[in-house]
């Protein structure tokens, strides 16, 4: 590896983490001494990157540092294309253009043999059939739930459960999950006092208040993924 591979790869390494990493476990993840791990934090901190370290705590970057030109691997050119080709098949129209986009943006900043990578990936996105009862608005829903989600807005809905229950619900909506087959809202629900999911193809009418909900979504988020026993991501 060369050196200037190692300076990129140390920085994602801190971009990986969004707490405090110690030096030896930096150094031990590049295959470097912590010598040589010091000089290269000390170059990138010429270069203007905000590493902060302490002893017996470890280094952390703070965002908004990035380190041109942007080069990635094979592979994470094939994960980065997969996913956004994904994205671009199977959510709305709103978030399939800015998959596109974004897609565009990161062909536009690479070398010529990377950007054919992108158009030669063997990797596809095949076909995904949409349930049978999914309304032909279901996708329309999307856009406002992940507006209300960002701006932690309480929502007024009208849901049909499985059982064929008709309800009206105000929740704090919390975060979308993407399956295969369908798209689940996960909110706190007012009426149940606790955190519920709701397909977004049962979802009748959708209605973003002016309202902010009391608590912090992230708050929600842990007390979600607690409950779930999902571990949060590094």
């Amino acid at each position: 590896m060369s050196r200037a591979e190692r300076l990129l790869e140390l920085m994602q390494c801190l971009r990986r983490h969004r707490h405090p990493i110690s030096g030896a476990v930096l150094a031990q993840t590049l295959g470097v001494s912590l010598r040589t791990l010091y000089r290269d934090i000390a170059s990138l901190q010429a270069q203007g990157a905000e590493i902060e370290g302490e002893a017996g705590v470890g280094y952390v970057l703070r965002p908004g540092f990035l380190l041109p030109p942007l080069m990635f691997s094979p592979a994470e050119l094939d994960a980065l294309t997969l996913g956004i080709r994904w994205v671009s098949r199977h959510t709305d129209p709103e978030l399939a253009q800015a998959a596109n986009n974004a897609l565009a943006k990161i062909g536009a900043v690479l070398p010529a043999d990377l950007r054919e990578a992108i158009a030669a990936t063997p990797l596809l996105v095949g076909p995904t059939d949409s349930p049978a009862d999914l309304p032909a608005n279901a996708h329309g829903y999307l856009p406002v739930l992940r507006r209300a989600v960002r701006s932690e807005h309480k929502l007024d809905i009208v849901y049909h459960a499985l059982s064929g229950e008709q309800t009206e619900r105000r929740v704090w909506p919390v975060a979308l999950g993407f399956f295969d087959r369908v798209r689940v809202l996960i909110a706190w629900c007012e009426t149940r006092q606790s955190l519920r999911h709701f397909r977004v193809d049962r979802l009748l009418s959708v209605h973003e208040l002016d309202e902010r909900y009391p608590q912090r979504r992230q708050v929600l988020l842990k007390l979600w993924r607690e409950r779930e026993g999902i571990a949060r991501p590094q």
